[in-house]
């Protein structure tokens, strides 16, 4: 049995992959890591500390627990990082250099590692964006990510070890809060409807970003995770789509279901890192390469954030 070491486990995409990959290869065979504290749904988990900048302990969790996969998942988000760009720079680019090392001096089977649309940039086609296309990232996330995408068909190449990636979207979770990237107004704007208050959108209306829910995303990971080698093509990062849609048009699909909610627009420094960004992501290759398709539209993700939402409200109350 694989065993299966998770970085950045207590983020927004960590907390549900590593549940996911807990149901599908059982909970010892999961090591969930992070620099914080644990949530309450990880009690039943192997949990372990970890930085990532610390390779030395890095080297000593794969040993100690046999580790086999990687799913690297820490990483400081596009609006946080353009507050604090060599801390960004720093644990993007080091974090993912210590664990494909750490691959290559292991034996390591797998490698995830998340990319992202923001390593597109302000030339990149803003329509339907090819796998290849113009990449021109001007934040330290794109950057980061751009970089990152390189660096793991460098060491796809030159050391044989088989690292995969997806380009996401913007993602969508009831489960975490915002975590300071600049599509996650998306998440914000939920819990605003839910409180019963207007929503202050930093971006304009039809600002029209690709988006994916959370239960695609980390379908969509373990689908490509699953895949034979032989049929994962691209060694820098897929790209992935499932939704398309402006803050405008997520207020009114929130107002078919809870009518009166308010959204007010007062955009600030995020709309320029949002322009820079495709609108439509083609990912043909996905498609044809290992099978990928999408569940949720714009209609069915709403009823779904907004129930589960109303239910933790509930439940935080009693």
């Amino acid at each position: 049995m694989d065993k299966i070491l998770v970085i950045g486990a207590c983020g927004q995409l960590g907390s549900e992959l590593t549940l996911a990959l807990t149901e599908s290869f059982g909970s010892e065979n999961v090591i969930a890591t992070d620099i914080s504290p644990p949530p309450p749904f990880f009690d039943q988990l192997i949990f372990e500390t970890l930085d990532v900048l610390q390779q030395d302990r890095l080297h000593r969790l794969i040993k100690r627990h046999e580790i086999t996969q990687i799913y690297h998942l820490a990483a400081v988000l596009s609006a946080t990082g353009e507050a604090r760009p060599r801390w960004a720079w720093q644990l993007n680019m080091d974090g993912l250099l210590n664990v494909l090392e750490s691959a290559r001096s292991k034996s390591i089977e797998k490698v995830f590692w998340p990319s992202s649309i923001a390593a597109f940039g302000p030339n990149t086609p803003k329509k339907n964006t090819p796998q290849h296309s113009v990449m021109d990232p001007n934040t330290v996330y794109g950057i980061s990510k751009l970089s990152g995408e390189l660096w793991c068909k460098y060491y796809y190449e030159k050391f044989q070890i088989d690292i995969r990636s997806l380009r996401y979207p913007g993602l969508i979770s009831y489960k975490t809060a915002p975590g300071g990237g600049t599509t996650d107004y998306a998440i914000d704007i939920f819990h605003k409807a839910i409180a019963g208050v207007p929503f202050e959108c930093f971006l304009k209306p039809g600002t029209q970003l690709p988006m994916m829910y959370m239960p695609d995303a980390v379908r969509a990971t373990l689908e490509l995770m699953d895949a034979p080698s032989l049929a994962i093509l691209e060694r820098t990062s897929y790209n992935l789509s499932a939704l398309n849609f402006s803050p405008d048009e997520l207020a009114m699909a929130i107002n078919a279901q809870m009518p009166g909610f308010e959204i007010i627009y007062k955009p600030d420094y995020r709309q320029q890192i949002a322009e820079s960004w495709p609108q439509t992501i083609n990912d043909k290759a996905s498609r044809e390469q290992w099978g990928w398709q999408p569940e949720y539209d714009l209609s069915a993700m709403t009823s779904d954030m907004l129930e589960n939402l109303k239910e933790l409200s509930s439940s935080s109350q009693n």
